[in-house]
């Protein structure tokens, strides 16, 4: 009885606080990826994706960089989310297609374990696919509290969630 009224028992929150982590993770980790590009150099970034046979690899580094850094800091701050999880979405899509499909699913492949520590293998699409579920899920439900949207554009579907 007591598992049962632990399982089932709502938390005493608004539904709509689950947004708050995942705006936080997903922001953030799509701001320290463009930052990670841009501190590397836009220009080793577009060897990568010309060396993947990507058309146009200097202009696709700059916009993949800006998407992750600004679409990151929409998604961190709770403003736009549905207009930045387009171009964002797009990014992760073309990574899986591009990069991590060879690779396979898991994104953790420990190889070995040795004095100077572990080694892992490339990536598989989990993280990505995961990065997609939670812009999906915010999509779908709202930027929920703490947003600048709900603050300063009084997005209505926020304000329902509230109500």
């Amino acid at each position: 009885m007591l598992l049962r009224s632990c399982v089932n028992a709502p938390l005493p929150l608004a539904t709509s606080w689950y947004a708050l982590p995942l705006r936080l993770v997903i922001g953030y980790g799509f701001m320290e990826h463009g930052y990670a590009k841009l501190a590397r150099g836009p220009d080793s970034f577009a060897a990568i994706l010309h060396a993947i046979g990507t058309p146009a690899p200097s202009l696709l580094a700059w916009a993949t960089i800006c998407v992750e850094l600004l679409g990151g800091l929409a998604v961190f701050l709770g403003v736009f989310i549905r207009l930045a999880s387009v171009p964002m979405a797009i990014v992760l899509l073309v990574a899986i297609v591009t990069v991590h499909i060879p690779n396979g699913f898991s994104s953790i492949k420990l190889l070995s374990v040795d004095a100077t520590g572990s080694h892992f293998g490339q990536p598989g699409y989990e993280t990505d696919l995961l990065y997609l579920a939670g812009l999906g899920a915010l999509v779908i439900g709202g930027s929920g509290p703490l947003a600048l949207d709900r603050m300063l554009l009084r997005d209505p579907i926020a304000e329902e969630a509230f109500s």
